[in-house]
């Protein structure tokens, strides 16, 4: 893949093209599309590290959004492919994990899109909040 100025070296990276139904009445993809990229390649990027929502719910744990922090930079308009940048951020190795995120144009390469989630460990049974397992802690690296 091109080089790009990602904010961190070798971040996880999805590809996805704006469709027609992304648009909003300004023209431009609407702010909720873009939360809704950012869960499916914090989800790929679970999954590509090795925690499945089978692992969660065999572990009998999970990670819930506590706090999204978006800053959007500049439009993106139908039939454009764009690449969703996450990685993790921070990680307490007891209750907080964070995630970074950044959507690149690669046509310009113009950064779109930069962000933050606060993800909280739960218990998936209470939903309450609860002690990441060890795996949380060992497979969800922070990426400096």
């Amino acid at each position: 893949m091109e080089a790009f100025s990602w904010q961190v070296a070798n971040p996880y990276v999805l590809e996805v093209t704006v469709q027609a139904g992304d648009i909003d009445e300004f023209g431009h993809t609407n702010n909720v599309v873009y939360l809704g990229w950012l869960e499916r390649a914090a989800w790929a990027h679970s999954q590509a590290l090795g925690l499945s929502m089978e692992d969660y719910r065999r572990l009998g744990r999970g990670l819930v959004a506590r706090k999204h922090e978006l800053e959007y930079l500049a439009p993106s308009f139908e039939d454009e492919t764009l690449l969703v940048g996450t990685w993790i951020s921070g990680n307490d190795r007891k209750l907080s994990i964070y995630r970074g995120y950044q959507i690149i144009r690669p046509d310009d390469g113009k950064t779109i899109l930069t962000g933050s989630t606060h993800w909280v460990s739960i218990d998936l049974e209470s939903g309450r909040p609860r002690r990441m397992p060890t795996e949380f802690a060992e497979l969800y690296p922070a990426q400096v």
